[in-house]
């Protein structure tokens, strides 16, 4: 078996799975529950002040037969008493000392508030903190959550305020609703950030109810905005997580969170920079046990690629994400159809001629047999054939022999800019 381990910014746990800031990590018992069915870290709920929370406060977004492919909450940070929590962290980690153990904190955004709860949490003996800067919804209105996050002087002073007095790593997690969240990683940095966290959940509303026009969730006929998570979000959290990894100002290791439900969710996000992942939405949908698979998925990985290690995937897909001015014009792919494999649904043709453009044509056989193929010289290469081919295999995308010499958009203007005579 291969080494799981990790250590992020001086934080350890058995492997890179760790339970997300949400209510599965709400109490003791929970906690230790996941850490028995072998999850290596949690983020405890939310600590600050305690609050009252409403129902409903959930809301599953389903699509094409799958249940909860986006998950919408309501829910605020814990509304159990700071000692209550504090107990169970001292007991949690007592029972678990190799396991991982991250309180997440959320105050007012002043200076003696961030002091105060930090003080307070370290003596029970977790591994780091994570400041909560990125809660969408309800907390944010009061002046914390992403209403903090949002601003990068904000972000950097608050961070600079905990690492006065912890004694322990610091992870800032950050708000996905802003523009570009590279800046208020960097300001994390600069604060004294010992590590980075994303993405939090997404502004949202999952839908309202067709008979009662109702929002969904709905509290007393009303309802509000709230945090999107799920795997829809994981295409969005990995970019973000991609961005922040390839910015030479965010020099620190990156929790990776958002849609991650499988091990190969796992080696995407640490492959593209992070150190280790954070899951919520598929632990709320499956259950605790669905780290077993993801252990041995991950395992598995390993070993069929020779790597004795989980720590050797870090980031060695960042140097191939780039800009799009900086990606060779003069590549080329077509498709090809596999006619033994086709089944003849059309789909590939309908969505090319419909929506694409327009190069692959429906011929007929000596036989009177119907079968699909592209005009290569006129394919773009688009991949939308393969996207909406429901065969696997039917539809290779092939690379072409080179014809011209790379040439990126931004060469092109150079050369544009400064042309040889």
């Amino acid at each position: 078996m291969a080494d799981l381990s990790i250590d992020l910014a001086g934080i350890k746990s058995p492997n890179p799975y760790w339970l997300a800031s949400a209510p599965p990590t709400n109490s003791g018992y929970q906690v230790q529950r996941a850490f028995e069915a072998g999850w290596g870290g949690a983020v405890w709920k939310t600590l600050g002040d305690p609050i009252l929370n409403v129902t409903s406060r959930f809301a599953g977004f389903h699509y094409n037969g799958q249940r909860m492919f986006g998950f919408n909450n309501i829910e605020l940070i814990t509304d159990r008493p700071l000692d209550e929590n504090l107990k169970e962290i001292y007991e949690t980690k007592k029972l678990f000392p190799n396991h991982a153990i991250v309180a997440s904190l959320m105050v007012e955004p002043k200076r003696e508030k961030w002091h105060e709860i930090v003080k307070r949490v370290q003596d029970v003996g977790v591994d780091g903190f994570e400041l909560n800067f990125g809660c969408p919804h309800g907390m944010s209105e009061r002046g914390m959550g992403s209403a903090s996050g949002q601003q990068p002087d904000l972000v950097k002073k608050q961070t600079m305020w905990v690492k006065e007095v912890s004694q322990v790593p610091v992870i800032v997690k950050l708000t996905p609703n802003i523009t570009d969240i590279t800046v208020t990683a960097a300001s994390a940095v600069q604060g004294g950030a010992d590590a980075v966290s994303m993405i939090n959940t997404i502004n949202s509303l999952a839908g309202v109810d067709f008979d009662t026009w109702e929002t969904i969730p709905s509290v007393a006929g009303k309802g509000a905005h709230g945090g999107y998570c799920g795997p829809a979000v994981k295409p969005i959290a990995l970019n973000m997580v991609a961005e922040c990894a390839r910015h030479p100002k965010i020099n620190v290791p990156i929790s990776g969170i958002g849609g991650i439900s499988t091990w190969q969710d796992a080696v995407e996000f640490m492959l593209m920079g992070a150190t280790g992942v954070q899951v919520c939405t598929a632990a709320m949908h499956h259950g605790f046990r669905i780290v077993e698979d993801m252990i041995d998925g991950l395992n598995h990985y390993l070993e069929e690629k020779g790597l004795s290690s989980v720590n050797e995937l870090i980031g060695k897909s960042v140097h191939r994400f780039t800009d799009w001015g900086d990606l060779d014009l003069n590549y080329k792919l077509v498709a090809r159809i596999n006619n033994d494999i086709c089944i003849n649904c059309n789909k590939c043709h309908i969505a090319c001629e419909d929506t694409a453009h327009q190069c692959i044509d429906m011929l007929t056989d000596n036989n009177g047999k119907k079968y699909l193929e592209v005009r290569e010289e006129e394919c773009v290469g688009c991949n939308l054939c393969s996207n909406v081919c429901p065969v696997e295999g039917a539809i290779d995308m092939v690379e072409l022999p080179r014809t011209l010499p790379s040439m990126t958009w931004n060469e092109r203007q150079k050369a544009i800019q400064n042309p040889v005579y």
